[in-house]
């Protein structure tokens, strides 16, 4: 996921969750899906409602990591960390179709001295691999954030691995865990993703808590929609929306077209 898509990948109270401390705040959103029927995506509301320049020092870093006790299973409303689940985008990118397959793996990974799940992101452009991403999130118990401890990562080209540009992991090289997904959403809140400096910078800021979005798998609404920016490239700008229990449903232009435990391979 540090690729600008997350793509790390692609995920503050400013951010009170993250020193532990409960704020008052219900989010009521529905999901529902809608008339099979129909897969033209619909005009998303929300996009870009803060055009404003933010400094890097307004972006939250320090989430106070020691006071959270951690577990690699389970899930917020906005992140599933459920082993098995997978969620399928796809869209058409300069005239290629491509197709993001998101598996969270049952599979663990002690980084440090914290147990992260697996989580899976296989990318192809044409029918033709170019990505295979090994993302590593554990979920605070005590505020239900989800943090991203780190990936792996394996560039493809013509069938061969070419590069592992975007790997980091926490406590290697400076580099630091990052909030991908809040227990408690708020409007405006604004916290590194990825914190391993020179590699992996994604930040996220939450843009809006009420969007809609029709995708081929449904229509949902109550849909969370967060702009990422990176200093590592300041003129990229990525948007994804998340819809409550069910995840990731639009990252720029690639649309849900399957979700659940039982997703055929494309």
């Amino acid at each position: 996921m540090g690729t600008q898509r997350s793509i790390a990948p692609r995920i503050a109270l400013r951010i009170a969750a993250a020193a532990g401390i409960a704020t008052a705040l219900t989010i009521v959103a529905a999901c529902r899906d809608a008339d099979s029927s129909t897969t033209e995506p619909e005009p998303v509301t929300g996009i870009a409602s803060f055009d404003r320049q933010r400094d890097g020092d307004e972006f939250t870093r320090d989430f106070a990591l020691d006071r959270c006790t951690f577990t690699p299973t389970g899930k917020n409303p906005f992140f599933n960390l459920t082993p098995g689940y997978t969620l399928v985008l796809a869209g058409d990118e300069d005239g290629d179709e491509v197709v993001l397959r998101i598996t969270v793996l049952n599979q663990t990974r002690q980084i440090a001295r914290f147990p992260t799940r697996v989580v899976e992101e296989r990318e192809t452009k044409g029918g033709v691999l170019v990505e295979v991403s090994r993302n590593y999130f554990a979920i605070c118990k005590e505020h239900n954030g989800v943090f991203y401890f780190g990936e792996d990562v394996d560039i493809y080209e013509n069938g061969q691995v070419v590069s592992h540009d975007g790997a980091w992991l926490h406590g290697v090289n400076g580099a630091r865990a990052g909030l991908i997904m809040p227990g408690l959403p708020l409007l405006g809140a604004a916290y590194f993703q990825e914190i391993a400096p020179g590699v992996a910078l994604d930040r996220a800021e939450i843009e809006r808590l009420d969007a809609t979005v029709r995708t081929p798998a449904g229509r949902f609404t109550g849909v969370l929609l967060t702009e990422e920016t990176t200093p590592l490239e300041p003129q990229a700008k990525d948007f994804k929306w998340y819809a409550p229990d069910v995840g990731l449903v639009r990252s720029n232009e690639l649309l849900l077209v399957e979700r659940g435990f039982s997703v055929s391979r494309r």
